[in-house]
């Protein structure tokens, strides 16, 4: 069992059972759910069945990172999410993450309730949202990408090469490695082959030493093998979330908590006698 430090206070216990990360999209144009939680109302019920269903985390995103998606201001981005967070933070029932790659955004987030900073860019493209981190305590998932820059041949050597610049970003700002988890990045500047071989190699990544997020929720790679009608994402998401399990992953960032959350039950059923039997 490994002990994620969080920001006010808060930690969670990883490793004994999968957790999941409800994603929380207020925008416009986020590829699967684009413009129906970017209403504060409309989030909130949407993050309180999340919740309902058994998300550990909600994570609260203003800015669309599907390929393509225009960028916004710090100032649009702030201004759908922090009333958003404060609201979820005042019921005090979930754990809250900032889905943001600006420092500032992140700083305003964790002061208005954020406990978790999730940087899709991993610390590499504003540097300073390691040093919010170490002077919060708030938790930082680091992620990996292959955005703007050139990629290894080989998806785990590049893993590495990544990483562990972004480890030495977060280090080197005073963030403790208790308070940090990764992320393969999957979808995020990787085609399909990438993304399959990813998964088939995950466990060649826990010489890293850290935790585990993943998130292939509803992304394009499952479309090319379960369909693109949302019902059929979900299916596909659930059957990764299951192998990603097997293979030592511990939060799992998802659009459709109960799929996940019922396939999971399964994984960590057979774990726990795979445990039970090596004694």
């Amino acid at each position: 069992m490994t002990i994620w430090k969080l920001a006010h206070g808060r930690q969670l216990e990883l490793g004994a059972k999968a957790l999941l990360m409800g994603i929380l999209n207020v925008t416009p144009d986020s590829f699967s759910d684009g413009g129906e939680f970017d209403v504060p109302d409309r989030a909130l019920a949407h993050a309180a069945n999340m919740v309902a269903e058994g998300a550990a985390i909600v994570d609260v995103g203003g800015e669309s990172t599907r390929p393509g998606a225009e960028a916004v201001s710090a100032e649009e981005e702030q201004s759908r999410i922090l009333p958003v967070i404060a609201a979820l933070a005042s019921e005090g029932k979930v754990l809250i993450s900032v889905d943001t790659y600006r420092a500032e955004t992140a700083r305003l987030a964790v002061h208005a309730g954020a406990h978790i900073v999730n940087d899709v860019y991993g610390l590499q493209r504003e540097p300073g949202i390691a040093r919010v981190s170490a002077e919060t305590g708030a938790g930082l998932a680091i992620m990996h990408t292959g955005r703007d820059r050139e990629k290894l041949a080989d998806v785990i050597e590049d893993q590495f090469l990544f990483l562990n610049r972004s480890l030495e970003i977060a280090r080197e700002a005073g963030v403790k490695d208790d308070q940090i988890i990764l992320d393969p990045g999957f979808g995020f500047a990787k085609d399909k082959e990438e993304n399959l071989q990813l998964i088939a190699r995950f466990g060649e990544l826990r010489p890293l030493g850290f935790p585990w997020l993943v998130g292939t929720s509803r992304k394009r790679m499952i479309g090319h093998l379960a369909g693109d009608d949302r019902a059929a994402r979900d299916v596909g998401t659930a059957a990764t979330s299951v192998m990603l399990r097997m293979k030592g992953a511990d939060i799992f960032r998802v659009h459709n908590v109960s799929v996940n959350r019922d396939a999971l039950a399964f994984a960590d059923a057979v774990l726990e006698r795979e445990r039970k039997a090596k004694g």
